[in-house]
C-alpha cells in the first residue's frame, strides 16, 4: 500500500513528483560548503530584482520524481561531505510545493546523510509542517525589507507572514541565516537596514546574516521573457555601502558576511 499525506490524495515516497526548474552544485551562498541545490519552479512573490524570473511560474519546470533528484545528488555525496556541504532546496519558492520539498529533505537527510538547507522567503511558512522542518538543518530566510510599504513594493506581498515564520523558527530553535539584498535607492535607507537587523537579533537563532549586493545578472532573463526589468538603471552598491550595511548588523551582535 502506498502511504498518503493525511487529508490529501498525494502519495508519499518515490512516487512524489514536483515541478523542478534545474539543479546544480554551488559553493558559498546556498549554505555551508559545496551544495547540491535543487531549484523548484513557482513563486508567489514578484521581486523587482529577481535574478531567476524563469523560475516564477510552475509551468517553467519539469515534472520530476523524488527518486530522480536523489539519484542525481547521490553522485556527488562524497565530494559534498568532504567539503562540509549538503543539499539545499531553493527556487522559486520550495514551500509552494511542500509535499515534494518535504520528501526531498527526508531523503537527502536520512538516505544520503546530507546536511539540509531550505531557501525561502518565508511567505508560505505556514505550509511547512513540523515534520518537514525536522528534516531541515538550516533555513536561509530572505527578509527583503523592514518597511512594510517598501516590502510590498519590492515583492508584491505583505511582510507579516515572513516575520511569523521567523518567530516560529526561533521557537523551534532552528538555525537561520538571514539574507538581505542591498539595493541602492530602494532597500538601503539606514532605518530599513536597522529594522531588519534589530528583528534578526531579537530572535536568538540567527547565526549569520548575508548582505547580498544587488546585481543585474538576471536582466537578460527578464528580456527573454518579454518582461520589463524596472531596476535596469539601478547601480550595484559600492563596497563601502555594503560594508556600512554589514556594520549595522554587526552592531546588533550578528555575524554579517
Amino acid at each position: 500500500m502506498t502511504a498518503v499525506l493525511l487529508g490529501t490524495d498525494i502519495p508519499l515516497g518515490p512516487r512524489v513528483t514536483g515541478s523542478v526548474h534545474s539543479w546544480d552544485l554551488s559553493t558559498g551562498v546556498d549554505g555551508p560548503g559545496t551544495r547540491f541545490v535543487t531549484f523548484l519552479a513557482g513563486c508567489p512573490l514578484t521581486c523587482l530584482y529577481c535574478h531567476n524570473p524563469d523560475t516564477l511560474a510552475m509551468r517553467n519546470g519539469r515534472r520530476t520524481g523524488v527518486d530522480e533528484v536523489v539519484a542525481e545528488a547521490a553522485k556527488y555525496t562524497s565530494f559534498i561531505r568532504a567539503s562540509g556541504g549538503g543539499a539545499t532546496v531553493s527556487g522559486g519558492e520550495p514551500l509552494l510545493q511542500p509535499v515534494f520539498t518535504g520528501e526531498l529533505f527526508h531523503r537527502f537527510k536520512h538516505e544520503l546523510g546530507l546536511h539540509t538547507a531550505l531557501d525561502t522567503s518565508g511567505f508560505l511558512g505556514a505550509r511547512a509542517s513540523d515534520g518537514l522542518l525536522a528534516d531541515v538543518d538550516l533555513v536561509l530566510l530572505d527578509i527583503k525589507s523592514w518597511d512594510r510599504g517598501l516590502y510590498r513594493r519590492v515583492t508584491g506581498r505583505p511582510l507579516e507572514p515572513t516575520l511569523d515564520f521567523a518567530r516560529r523558527l526561533a521557537d523551534l530553535g532552528k538555525d537561520v541565516w538571514v539574507r538581505f539584498v542591498l539595493v541602492p535607492g530602494l532597500t538601503d535607507p539606514v532605518e530599513n537596514v536597522e529594522g531588519v537587523a534589530s528583528f534578526a537579533a531579537s530572535l536568538g537563532n540567527v547565526s549569520r546574516v548575508n548582505v547580498l549586493p544587488f546585481h543585474k545578472l538576471g536582466a537578460a532573463k527578464w528580456e527573454a521573457l518579454g518582461r520589463e526589468f524596472t531596476l535596469a538603471d539601478t547601480p550595484s552598491p559600492t563596497p563601502a555601502q555594503v560594508g556600512a550595511a554589514r556594520d549595522v548588523f554587526t552592531a546588533h551582535g550578528l555575524k554579517a558576511i
